[in-house]
């Protein structure tokens, strides 16, 4: 082998232990791999590398603009409410046995996310699915999971259904090949949509868990903290010195919310910042946090203010939970970076991440989209973050404006003239989605502003890169070297009559295995240029292949990290990594049973 077959498969090697490993966000991995690649074949000159405009070619790749436009269009139709029409379509159904309100979630839920993006029809459904599950008297954990796996059901059933199917329709072409069909996808994404659903409603109770969610780790004592306020008189022996010396905030029984000064919120290190007179400190007590607050000398709390200060309220603090959402301008800092008690008004008990509670050394974790924080703060606090942007709060659903929701016919049309003008083949799927983007934003559905933030900037990031290793690998014969070993594998142990059935199976699991550990976009822009590779070597249409790569890599079941809607209900139904395995690996066998029999019959070899 050449040095440049070797060095692409460096990079390769980078890019798959680094997915893993998670040391650095997936998509500078993909940036990485992009400017090395471009670096090194500059530099070299060799005929084997793709050169610098060869590179570049993959921004002309029409797939990432599609799926950016349906980021937007997907996100139109979550902001004006249209999503929210399946949310009283299941609250007719809350009354149902667990058995039929599962198979009706399912298929609602997989019904929309055949044509909307999967992420935002999850976020969206999950605080009415936990609200649904108390009025049922069921774990949240019984129905989040079953959420997750409905949305990726429906992805594979269109070719709007996922990114991934996008992604591959446009490797596909620049291969010289046809487009996937609006539903072609379809042949193999109903059946596995049935299978599914059969599995979950009849096994599904049996093998789902009982967990309890991120509020379960607090203690009765502090599930009943108070929101209190208290000045610092004017002949404290407080004044001047750093609020961490009030002894009464060294308990854990008191946190401090924020200092209040002349009106205004400190936006300083509340510990370290030095108490004047007249300053008002805002607490979250326990009930016996309250008496040691009122033992503190020059502190003045409600019951022992004179006439000359002002009257403070002692309110009931609420306990909630939230997302960090996918686009949240917050990830990647830490909570004192953003100053979050000042900015939300709300203090930050614990966070869930992958499986785990942590409780310490809060303000060094830099927050992730997807991570579960349970939050104390008084009722207006709570209130002001219905309709964040960078939190979800689970225990309310969003409730879009009156102006925006009454745009929402325009959002349904666009959505629905996409599906129309792509299936027809009036237009490419890219004219139609531009056009629609078009629409969305001349109507006023969505300011550009809001469009440009509900693209997934680092998904976009992650499929160029991984295009550029796929050109680079087509370039220098190493995708092709793969395939042929490969074929010599699978010819060593199969008879020669079953040779492209097997080889379909060999490229669905090692599609599936890269989508569990990597993720959805850059198993397909990995795989692809290989499965093209073995059809290239056996002779045969490549199409069949590049079918099956599509659905395993939208069918992620087994880990909550392979695919992000797995990712978000992971903290919020207080799941295990097990958890998803034990659900999850007899799905992934099902679906690669149904596509191996099914592909070969509606697409030939």
């Amino acid at each position: 082998m050449s040095w440049e077959i070797y060095f692409v498969f460096g990079l390769l090697a980078f890019a798959i232990i680094s997915f893993i490993w998670e040391r650095i966000p997936p998509d500078l991995t993909s940036l990485t791999v992009f400017a090395v690649l471009l670096f090194v074949s500059m530099l070299s000159g060799s005929s084997d590398l793709p050169d610098f405009q060869n590179i570049l070619t993959v921004f002309s790749n029409s797939a990432p603009l599609t799926i950016a436009a349906m980021f937007i269009v997907s996100a139109a139709l979550e902001r004006t409410g249209a999503i929210d029409l399946i949310t009283s379509y299941l609250r007719r159904m809350v009354k149902l046995p667990y058995k039929r309100f599962l198979f009706v979630m399912i298929l609602g839920v997989a019904a929309v996310s055949a044509f909307v993006n999967n992420t935002p029809v999850v976020i969206v459904l999950m605080p009415v699915i936990l609200t649904l599950s108390r009025e049922m008297g069921l774990p949240s954990s019984k129905l989040l999971i079953p959420l997750s796996y409905a949305s990726i059901f429906g992805g594979t059933c269109t070719l709007l259904g996922t990114s991934t199917n996008l992604l591959a329709s446009g490797i596909l072409v620049e291969a010289g090949h046809e487009a996937i069909g609006m539903f072609e996808i379809s042949a193999v994404g109903l059946p596995i949509l049935v299978a599914g659903t059969i599995y979950l409603v009849f096994f599904g109770n049996r093998l789902l868990p009982r967990r309890e969610n991120l509020t379960s780790i607090l203690s009765e004592e502090e599930r009943e903290e108070y929101i209190t306020e208290a000045f610092v008189r004017a002949d404290s022996n407080l004044v001047g010195k750093p609020a961490s010396e009030c002894s009464f905030l060294k308990t854990r029984r008191i946190r401090l919310l924020e200092i209040v000064r002349h009106g205004v919120a400190v936006e300083e290190d509340l510990n370290q910042t030095r108490l004047e007179a007249g300053d008002r400190l805002v607490m979250a007590c326990h009930p016996s946090g309250i008496a040691a607050a009122r033992s503190e000398k020059g502190i003045a709390l409600q019951a022992e203010l004179s006439d000359d200060l002002e009257t403070i309220a002692t309110d009931e603090g609420a306990i909630v939970e939230a997302v960090v959402a996918p686009n949240a301008t917050i990830a990647g800092n830490t909570l004192g970076e953003i100053n979050f008690r000042q900015r939300f008004r709300m203090v930050v008990v614990a966070i869930h991440r992958k499986g785990e509670n942590q409780r310490e050394r809060l303000n060094e974790l830099r927050l992730q989209p997807g991570d579960t924080l349970l939050m104390m703060g008084p009722n207006k606090a709570i209130e002001n973050l219905t309709n964040n942007e960078e939190l979800i709060l689970l225990d309310r659903p969003r409730v879009p404006t009156q102006d925006v929701r009454a745009k929402m016919p325009i959002a349904l049309f666009v959505c629905t003239g996409v599906v129309l003008l792509a299936s027809f083949n009036v237009v490419p799927i890219i004219a139609a989605a531009s056009l629609g983007v078009a629409v969305i934003l001349l109507s006023g559905c969505m300011k550009p502003k809001e469009a440009y933030a509900s693209i997934e900037w680092s998904i976009l990031v992650i499929i160029f890169g991984m295009l550029a290793l796929g050109v680079a690998m087509d370039s220098t014969g190493a995708s092709l070297l793969i395939a042929e070993g490969l074929i010599i594998f699978v010819n060593s142990i199969v008879p020669l009559h079953l040779q492209t059935v097997a080889m379909l199976l060999v490229i669905y699991v090692m599609t599936s295995v890269f989508t569990e550990f990597l993720s959805n976009n850059a198993a397909v822009a990995l795989m692809v240029p290989i499965a093209l590779g073995v059809a290239l070597a056996l002779g045969v249409d490549p199409r069949p292949f590049v079918i099956g790569t599509c659905v395993a890599a939208s069918a992620s079941f087994a880990t909550p990290i392979g695919y992000q809607t797995n990712t978000y209900i992971y903290g919020v139904g207080g799941y295990k990594f097990k958890d998803f395995t034990k659900v999850g690996l007899p799905l992934n066998i099902i679906c690669c049973a149904v596509t191996v029999l099914l592909v070969p019959i509606f697409w030939q070899f």
